[in-house]
């Protein structure tokens, strides 16, 4: 099966690629804000609680917000290591994307419904799902990139495999506790901070290490 390059010879296939992603990652976002609002006519008390039943969808949108902040800046590093894109990589980048433009559902449903088992289990699953995309992704543009010989940027490769890999363990294994304890699986979510922040601190340690072995 022929899996070279699809976008190439018409010039810019990456720029096309990255510029659509772009946008469906920008509609996402913007998707997210729907669901923020106050009746309008509302009197002290009646607008105190409505402003306290907004909470729930606050802090959904700020977490979906900051799960596709993190898909894109990772996207855009992930494109932006490649000359060209073949099919596998067209592939799994708009699955992503699929993904990306669907999260605004979830995220409603989870609003909503923040004590329903199947709420947090749909929402949780369909993170998970989304990391495990971009995870094959950078797999696969690895790959395309060939063996690094050099030690530091095999390293930078792990652990950006590594920042997806967590996120696609800790909601998965959140689907299932959803059924046992909606609430304990959203407190797990926040398993993924310390490992994130331990990671990153990893990443950029490697990378100043790499860029001033560059300078030398």
């Amino acid at each position: 099966m022929e899996r070279g390059p699809v976008l190439a010879a018409e010039g810019g296939g990456v720029e096309r690629l990255t510029a659509l992603s772009d946008g469906v990652f920008a509609i996402a976002m913007t998707l997210l804000v729907l669901d923020l609002s106050v009746p309008p006519g509302l009197d002290g008390p009646a607008f105190r609680q409505a402003m306290g039943e907004a909470l729930p969808n606050l802090a959904a949108y700020a977490l979906s917000f900051g799960v596709i902040a993190q898909l894109w800046r990772d996207h855009r590093r992930i494109l932006g290591s490649v000359n060209e894109v073949d099919t596998a990589i067209v592939t799994l980048t708009l699955l992503g994307l699929g993904l990306i433009a669907l999260l605004p559902f979830p995220t409603s449903v989870l609003a909503e419904y923040s004590a329903e088992a199947l709420a947090v289990a749909v929402y949780s699953g369909s993170v998970a799902l989304q990391y495990l995309v971009h995870l094959a992704l950078m797999i696969t543009v690895h790959r395309r990139l060939g063996d690094d010989t050099e030690r530091k940027s095999l390293r930078a490769r792990r652990l950006d495999s590594a920042d997806l890999a967590v996120t696609v363990v800790v909601f998965g294994l959140a689907v299932p506790l959803a059924f046992v304890s909606p609430t304990v699986a959203k407190w797990f979510w926040l398993v993924l901070l310390p490992l994130k922040v331990t990671i990153g601190r990893k990443g950029r340690n490697v990378r100043r290490g790499r860029a001033s072995g560059t300078a030398e």
